[in-house]
């Protein structure tokens, strides 16, 4: 478990620095005045900005469940298998999605694999309860 809570650590320290070159290459550049990061408002932006800021942004949402229950995992010293597995099916949906959403960005192709990466921790949640109860 906690491998696989440090490999989605380490998809945010990456996205976190690609989405940090990207804003500053955009002030550099002149595509976006260094004013708009203040509130993040009032200019539009190139479409590398809004996506790398929104992807970084996804990584702070439901991935606070997935870091929650993998806590939890650990604190209770489980050693099923089933919240193990559905912890990686979800590091690896947010992998893939993070690929789709800062390439092509397929709306139809994220979805399903942000909803795959959804369920996966609810199955991880619902294994972790199962094992404590």
């Amino acid at each position: 478990m906690l491998y696989a809570m440090f490999m989605l650590v380490i998809l945010t320290v990456v996205i976190m620095v690609l989405t940090a070159r990207v804003r500053i290459g955009s002030v550099k550049s002149g595509a976006v005045p260094e004013s708009y990061y203040n509130l993040m408002e009032g200019h539009a932006v190139p479409e590398l900005v809004a996506k790398t800021t929104r992807n970084f942004n996804n990584l702070f949402e439901v991935p606070t469940l997935f870091y929650a229950g993998g806590a939890v995992y650990l604190a209770l010293d489980q050693t099923g298998q089933a919240a193990v597995i559905s912890a990686w099916v979800f590091v690896a949906a947010r992998v893939l999605h993070s690929i789709i959403h800062l390439s092509y960005n397929n709306p139809m192709h994220r979805m399903v694999v942000f909803a795959i990466g959804n369920l996966s921790v609810l199955v991880m949640w619902l294994s972790i309860v199962n094992a404590a109860a």
